[in-house]
């Protein structure tokens, strides 16, 4: 009997670990009382991944380049992973990696004393380096919340969200939660003239929690919790309608796309509603050469018209 109970024991605490991402035990103790959303990525997997070869790694990205040159490290070769927080004050990143303590502010920053910390400012934003292998950057009042939360060793801020979360391989490279960014959506998305009022749509959820992994091709699943049951119908009802327009909307020289929007499904029960995309490598070859041709959609194909839907609409 004592055999049997240990088991089970055991095998609930597995059950227990795989249920939440990993993160690095100290950027979640930046995390402070009310925060609303969290989206953490481990850099060195992402960037050794063939979707950032094909989609980052070729390109030119100069706010990128001159956001190195500012501050010193590189987050595409210095950060090994970020978590990005969000709280009543603004978003805050913290990351963990290899950061130049010596590095000289860039011209127009100032060096602002919080506690202990020197905080490099520019404006009404700012970053700093903790040491040489942690830093915050943001908006500032976000920067000094994240600074305040590792002094005090409070670290109550993260475990409310992450119970929101269901089983995630603790191994995924990119993942988030949020209990307000559907309220941000609601606010600020506009209505379209094509009769979806995607604000109210959105505006239903209550929380939000999406993984993907990024090692072969791209897998991810979205799942959102809802107010009430008739919320997520029209969530699944959307983004079903979503999904049949893409299909109408591939071009007629390019059929193998159709299996991108057949990688996609849209699921709902009860409150919950859940999106799984699973989009294979030679998938991915096919966007970028689309998005990448004139027009960014494959010079709109053979049909002359824009794909399926000129097509349908000439039938």
């Amino acid at each position: 009997m004592r055999l049997l109970f240990s088991g089970i024991l055991a095998l609930a605490l597995l059950s227990e670990a795989q249920a939440a991402p990993r993160i690095d035990n100290v950027l979640i103790r930046m995390v402070p009382p009310g925060a609303t959303s969290l989206v953490g990525a481990h850099m060195d997997q992402l960037v050794a991944s063939p979707i950032y070869q094909k989609l980052v790694a070729q390109q030119r990205l100069p706010q990128l380049d001159q956001f190195a040159r500012t501050t010193g490290f590189d987050p595409r070769t210095d950060v090994r992973e970020i978590l990005l927080i969000t709280i009543p004050t603004g978003t805050v990143l913290v990351a963990r990696g290899k950061f130049n303590l010596k590095q000289d502010p860039a011209p127009g920053m100032k060096f602002v004393q919080h506690g202990q910390y020197s905080v490099r400012t520019l404006e009404t934003n700012g970053y700093c380096i903790l040491d040489s292998t942690l830093a915050a950057a943001g908006e500032l009042n976000s920067v000094y919340a994240v600074l305040d939360e590792w002094k005090s060793g409070g670290h109550k801020g993260a475990p409310s969200l992450l119970a929101t979360v269901g089983s995630v391989n603790e191994q995924t490279p990119l993942w988030g939660v949020s209990t307000g960014f559907a309220t941000f959506l609601a606010g600020n998305l506009p209505r379209t003239g094509n009769g979806i009022d995607f604000s109210s749509i959105f505006r239903g959820i209550e929380s939000t929690w999406f993984s993907a992994t990024v090692a072969s091709g791209f897998q991810a699943g979205i799942h959102c919790t809802t107010a009430n049951e008739k919320d997520a119908v029209n969530l699944r009802d959307t983004a079903k309608g979503l999904v049949g327009l893409g299909r109408l909307s591939v071009p007629e020289n390019k059929p193998d796309l159709l299996r991108f929007w057949d990688g996609i499904t849209v699921e709902q029960v009860g409150r919950a509603f859940t999106l799984n995309a699973d989009i294979s490598v030679d998938l991915i070859d096919e966007m970028v050469q689309m998005l990448s041709a004139p027009g960014g959609r494959g010079g709109r194909g053979g049909s002359g018209r824009g794909g399926r839907a000129g097509r349908q609409g000439r039938a």
